[in-house]
C-alpha cells in the first residue's frame, strides 16, 4: 500500500464521499445505508492513525463500526494489526467484512488470518499420535482418521476448514502442538509447519487479523513466536476493548495448571516409545507425576470454583501435595538429564520440567507482592493463577515504543457518556499528545422499537423468593411474545433454577414452548437451534450476554435477572477491593459498579440488532431503580421507552407478528 498525503479536510470528504448514497458501498452493497455516526469515527480514525493517536471509541449497536475502522486503515498506506474478541469474529472479519471492503475500495491490500497454534494440525504430533493410535474413544479414533485425510490436502492447516471434525473432540489435542510442547525450529517437520506457515504470511501482508488471546501472548508478550508483527506495525486496532482488562490481567500474570502437567506426563511417556523404549524409568515418573497432579486436584471437591490461595492452603493435603508433585517433577528432571539428548522431543520435555518446577515454586513463594494468587478448580483441572492487581501500568509500558495509531473500540466502553473509567483501567491517560475519544449512539430508533421493562414488587435479589419470582415475571411475556426469548443469568445456580421452574410453569400452562438450557450444546449449536425453532426459549449465563448476535424476529424479549456484579466472595475481586481500599479508592465506584455496567450494556445489546428488530429489555433487579447507584446503569442503557406495568409490556409484545406457522 502507498499511502496518500492528504490534509484532514481531505481525508473528511473523501471519507464522507465511500459511505455516501453515491459512494462504493452505496453501489455493491445492497439495502447499504448512510450513518452519520459511521462517517463521524471514520474520520476520527483516520485522524488518530495519520498522526499516530490512541484512540478510544464507543459506537453503539448498528452504528457500522467494522466498516469505519476498516475503511481508513486500508487506506492507511501502512501495516495493520486488528486484534478482536473471538475466532467467531475473526473469521467474520477475514471471510466477509475485509473482502467486501477491500473489492468496494478497489485497493490492492494483502490480508491474513493469524490465530493461536492449537487452531493448526501439527505434523509432527499429528503423526506421532496417529502411528500410536491410543484414544478413549472409538469417536475420537475415527476422528484422528479424518483429520489425518484432512492434513494431506490442506493448505492452511486451519481447524475450522476440517468440518468433519467436532472443534471440541478430544481428537484436536492429539494433532496440534501447543506453546509447551511446540520444538520450534529443531521439529523434523519444521518445513512443512502450518504455524510457521501462516505467521511468514502475517509479516508479509499488509493487514493481519488476530484475536485478544494471540494478540497478548504473541504480539505484545512475545511468548510464542510471532513478536516481531508488532514492531512492524503502523497500526492496532481492538475491537470488542471491553475484554481487554479481563484479557490482560490473564497475560500479564502466570498460571500453572494441573492439565499442563498432564499433558508432559502423556508426552513423556509417548516420546519415550518412540526414542527411548529401554529407559522404563522414565515412563514410571511420567506415571508417577501424571498421578501427583491429578492427587493435588482430587483435594477439591467435584464442583468447579474459584478461592485464593490462602483459602486453598486451609484445604487439608493441598500443600502437602503440592509437595509430592514437586517432588515428583525434580524426579523426572532428573530422569530426563540422562535422556534429552536421545530425541528433539525429549529434549523438549526436559525443559518443560524445568519451567513448571520453576512457575510453582514462584507461585507457592511469589517474589512479586504486586500479584493476587488464586486458585481456580475445573472439573478434571486446577489451575494456580498469579493475576496482577491491574495492568495500567504495565500495558502503558507496551504502547510505549515504536510510534503508531492505537484504536480501542467497542460497543460498551463508557458509563454514561464518560469513557474516563476504561481510560483509567487500561492506563491511557496522561499520554503524549493527548488521548483523543468519541461516543457515538446507535443509529436505532430505540424510542419505537423497544421497551424497557422494570417490573414492580421484586424482593431483594438475595431474599430466598427472588429466583422463583423472576419465572413468575417472565412468564406472562414469554406467553405475549410465543418464546423468541433469551433469560440471561448471573450465575450458573440461578440458571438452573429458572429453567426448571420455567419448564413447570409452561408445563402447567399448557404452553409447548421450546425451552433450552446453556450446556445442552455448544454456544454455536445453541444458537443455531433457537434461530431455527423461531419461538423457542433459552435460559443461559455469563457465555451469552455477548458476542451473540440473532436478528430478526427469532428474538423478542431479553429477561435479565439481577445487575451483573461480580460474586463478593470471588478471589481476584476480593483482592482487588482491598487493594483500592488500601490506595484511598472507593472499589465499589471504581471498579465493581462500572465494570456492571459495561456487562450490563453487553447483555441489554443482545435485543436490537438490526433497524427492523422490536422488543422488550426486562431486568428484574429492583436495585436498578431503588438504589442511587442503579440510576448509573439505568442512565447507560439505550434510550428505550420504560415502564413498570406489565400489561404495557405485554401488550407491546403482542402487537408484534406471530412467529411464522412454518
Amino acid at each position: 500500500m502507498v499511502a496518500s498525503v492528504e490534509s484532514m479536510n481531505e481525508r473528511a470528504a473523501r471519507l464522507a464521499q465511500i459511505f455516501s448514497l453515491d459512494g462504493p458501498f452505496a453501489v455493491s452493497i445492497p439495502g447499504f445505508r448512510a450513518r452519520e455516526q459511521q462517517v463521524e469515527m471514520a474520520q476520527q480514525i483516520a485522524e488518530a492513525i495519520a498522526g499516530n493517536r490512541v484512540l478510544v471509541a464507543e459506537a453503539g449497536t448498528g452504528t457500522g463500526k467494522t466498516f469505519a475502522y476498516l475503511v481508513p486503515a486500508l487506506l492507511s498506506g501502512g501495516k495493520v494489526i486488528i486484534s478482536t474478541g473471538t475466532k467467531t469474529l475473526q473469521d467474520q472479519l477475514f471471510n466477509r467484512d475485509l473482502p467486501t471492503v477491500r473489492a468496494a475500495l478497489k485497493v490492492p491490500v494483502s490480508v491474513a488470518l493469524l490465530k493461536g497454534r492449537a487452531n493448526y494440525v501439527c505434523p509432527y504430533h499429528l503423526e506421532r499420535n496417529a502411528r500410536d493410535g491410543r484414544f478413549l474413544t472409538a469417536r475420537e479414533a475415527a476422528d484422528m482418521r479424518a483429520i489425518v485425510r484432512f492434513a494431506r490436502t490442506t493448505q492452511s492447516g486451519d481447524k475450522a476448514e476440517c468440518t468433519d471434525v467436532p472443534e471440541d473432540s478430544g481428537a484436536w489435542s492429539a494433532a496440534t502442538s501447543t506453546r509447551d510442547n511446540c520444538l520450534g525450529q529443531d521439529c523434523p517437520h519444521v518445513g512443512g509447519c502450518f504455524v510457521m506457515r501462516a505467521r511468514r504470511a502475517a509479516m508479509e501482508t499488509d493487514v493481519v487479523v488476530v484475536n485478544h488471546h494471540l494478540f497478548f501472548a504473541d504480539v505484545m508478550l512475545k511468548d510464542e513466536g510471532a513478536g516481531e508483527l508488532l514492531p512492524a506495525c503502523n497500526t492496532v486496532i481492538l475491537d470488542e476493548a471491553h475484554q481487554l482488562p479481563e484479557t490482560a490481567s490473564l497475560f500479564f500474570g502466570d498460571s500453572v495448571s494441573t492439565s499442563q502437567v498432564l499433558e508432559l506426563g502423556r508426552d513423556v511417556r509417548a516420546e519415550t516409545m518412540t526414542a527411548a523404549r529401554d529407559c522404563t524409568a522414565l515412563t514410571e515418573a511420567a506415571r508417577v507425576l501424571e498421578k501427583a497432579a491429578k492427587d493435588v486436584r482430587l483435594v477439591f471437591g467435584p464442583e468447579p470454583g474459584r478461592m485464593s490461595a490462602a483459602q486453598a492452603m486451609s484445604r487439608a493435603d493441598f500443600d502437602a501435595r503440592l509437595d509430592v508433585l514437586d517432588e515428583a517433577l525434580a524426579q523426572l528432571d532428573k530422569i530426563l538429564e540422562t535422556q534429552a539428548g536421545r530425541s528433539e522431543g525429549l529434549a523438549n520435555c526436559l525443559r518443560r520440567t524445568q519451567d513448571l518446577t520453576a512457575r510453582l515454586a514462584l507461585w507457592r513463594k511469589p517474589e512479586d507482592e504486586g500479584l493476587i494468587r488464586w486458585v481456580e478448580v475445573f472439573s478434571h483441572a486446577l489451575l494456580l493463577n498469579a493475576t496482577p492487581f491491574d495492568v495500567a501500568d504495565i500495558f502503558r509500558r507496551q504502547l510505549g515504543g515504536h510510534l503508531r495509531a492505537w484504536i480501542f473500540t467497542s460497543a460498551t466502553l463508557a458509563i454514561g457518556a464518560d469513557l474516563g473509567h476504561y481510560c483509567q483501567e487500561m492506563g491511557l491517560n496522561g499520554m503524549e499528545p493527548p488521548l483523543l475519544t468519541g461516543v457515538w449512539g446507535s443509529p436505532f430508533d430505540y424510542g419505537e422499537q423497544a421497551l424497557l421493562y422494570a417490573p414492580e414488587g421484586m424482593p431483594n435479589p438475595n431474599a430466598p423468593q427472588y429466583t422463583e419470582a423472576i419465572a413468575r415475571v417472565a412468564i406472562p411475556l414469554i406467553r405475549a411474545a410465543h418464546g423468541r426469548a433469551f433469560v440471561l443469568c448471573t450465575s450458573l445456580k440461578a440458571m438452573r433454577c429458572v429453567h426448571e421452574l420455567l419448564a413447570e410453569l409452561l408445563a402447567r400452562d399448557g404452553e409447548k414452548l421450546p425451552l433450552l438450557l446453556q450446556g445442552e450444546g455448544s454456544r454455536s449449536e445453541l444458537l443455531e437451534r433457537f434461530r431455527r425453532l423461531g419461538n423457542a426459549v433459552l435460559v443461559a449465563s455469563q457465555s451469552f450476554w455477548e458476542g451473540v448476535d440473532v436478528p430478526g424476529d427469532a428474538l423478542s424479549l431479553v429477561v435479565i435477572d439481577k445487575l451483573p456484579f461480580a460474586p463478593p466472595d470471588d478471589p481476584v475481586l476480593a483482592a482487588r477491593v482491598e487493594h483500592m481500599a488500601r490506595r484511598g479508592l472507593n472499589p465499589f465506584l471504581h471498579h465493581q459498579l462500572p465494570r456492571a455496567v459495561i456487562s450490563m450494556k453487553q447483555g441489554a445489546g443482545r435485543l436490537i440488532r438490526s433497524e427492523h428488530d422490536r422488543g422488550v429489555l426486562c431486568i428484574c433487579d429492583p436495585r436498578m431503580l431503588g438504589k442511587s447507584y442503579g440510576k448509573a446503569v439505568w442512565r447507560s442503557l439505550p434510550p428505550m421507552r420504560r415502564t413498570r406495568d406489565e400489561a404495557t409490556a405485554v401488550a407491546f409484545l403482542e402487537k408484534l407478528p406471530p412467529p411464522d406457522a412454518a
